[in-house]
């Protein structure tokens, strides 16, 4: 007999590793100046230190060979690579949906979606998009399964692109007005498969919930940015896990940057630094060497020179600043903290993955343990999304 809750025992593996190991990923590098890891490992503090620009680009974007590089240093890590192998999901090709379907979708949420679409088959009832936008994702499902199609959206303007979108393919496609957190929304779940490519922490949560309830015949749903909620604090589907995870944990879960272009990038490494750079002159006006968070920052400041950044910091947050201050001097102490930021970062940086498995497979075991046979898989590659992992639902019957 199939084992009908083949993800319990690969959750508690996770859930007991994850957490022993939290004296090595929970503190932030970018927020303290040596993590007390680095006391207890020197070995690997130097290592990561003395990385060279090639190298640290090659373990940021390969999870893989990033623990196969640390477990020389911390063998203990060696596990995680076993429990992070994901297989791909089976797919369908699918009838070409014709040249004007691409045209309004932006060219990576577009390969997403004929992904998404291909890896989600067969689908026998009426589909529900979950948080649909302007349908993109409803209309190539209902034209690739001549399936009927109800998308839920809390903007109208959205819902009315997308009626107007569906109304010129030719497609049957019924927009709702709804906020899927409140009530509203069970109605369109029961007898309907329910997708959500992306959904954002609590929309997603809610789905599932939801869909368990009103006993959703099938359940296709790509999770995304896990700490978006109203909740401080993670709050597990499934019971008797150890884990316990802040809203920063979660966030550690959707760090990567694989999809940036080396733009995005180049300004991602500037906003770092003079972040860093920023702090150094706080701490020593201020005389503690205490982190303290900042509010978001207006991106316009990062294009107006390093003084005026941090002139606006300090405006907007009450700090009187010297009128003489060795501006280059804090901005060369900024980028030096970032180049050692981003290795020392290497090592947290190595249980992304594992939580976000963690998360998945919290999910997964929830459906399982309510009468749904579910697959877990990758419907593409890291490339094209690093949120790349499809949870795959179907209601098991008597």
């Amino acid at each position: 007999m199939p084992d009908i809750y083949p993800f319990n025992r690969p959750l508690l593996r996770l859930d007991g590793l994850i957490k022993d190991l939290g004296w090595l990923w929970r503190p932030q590098p970018f927020k303290l100046r040596r993590p007390d890891w680095c006391r207890q490992l020197p070995e690997l503090t130097e290592a990561l230190l003395q990385l060279t620009e090639i190298e640290l680009t090659t373990l940021s974007n390969d999870h893989t060979t990033l623990i196969g590089w640390l477990t020389a240093y911390l063998p203990e890590l060696e596990p995680l690579i076993e429990l992070c192998e994901l297989t791909p999901h089976s797919t369908t090709t699918l009838e070409d949906p014709g040249p004007h379907f691409s045209s309004a979708i932006p060219g990576r949420k577009l390969r997403q979606i004929e992904l998404f679409a291909a890896a989600v088959g067969p689908i026998d009832n009426p589909i529900t998009e979950w948080c649909g936008g302007k349908g993109h994702l409803g209309r190539r499902l209902a034209a690739g399964w001549n399936q009927s199609i109800t998308t839920l959206e809390h903007d109208e303007a959205l819902c009315s692109s997308g009626a107007k979108l569906a109304e010129r393919a030719k497609i049957n496609q019924r927009f709702y007005k709804v906020d899927v957190l409140s009530p509203d929304s069970d109605s369109h779940l029961p007898q309907k498969h329910a997708v959500a490519l992306h959904a954002c922490g609590d929309l997603h949560r809610t789905l599932i919930r939801k869909a368990v309830s009103a006993k959703s015949p099938a359940i296709d749903l790509v999770p995304c940015c896990y700490h978006l909620g109203k909740d401080e604090q993670y709050r597990p589907f499934t019971g008797g896990l150890q884990l316990i995870l802040n809203r920063d944990a979660l966030r550690l879960a959707v760090t990567e940057t694989v999809t940036s272009a080396s733009r995005e990038i180049k300004w991602r490494d500037q906003e770092m630094a003079w972040k860093l750079g920023y702090e150094q002159l706080r701490q020593m006006i201020s005389g503690s060497d205490q982190y303290q968070s900042m509010k978001p920052i207006n991106k316009r400041w990062l294009r107006e020179g390093f003084e005026a950044f941090c002139n606006n910091i300090a405006h907007r947050d009450g700090l009187d600043l010297h009128s003489e201050i060795d501006w280059s001097h804090y901005q060369q102490l900024g980028w030096q903290r970032q180049q050692e930021v981003m290795r020392l970062s290497l090592l947290r940086n190595a249980f992304r993955r594992p939580l976000e498995l963690w998360l998945v497979l919290d999910i997964a075991e929830y459906l399982s343990t309510h009468g749904y046979s579910v697959e877990m898989g990758t419907f593409c590659t890291r490339a094209t999304t690093p949120r790349n992992i499809l949870i795959s639902a179907r209601k098991r019957y008597p």
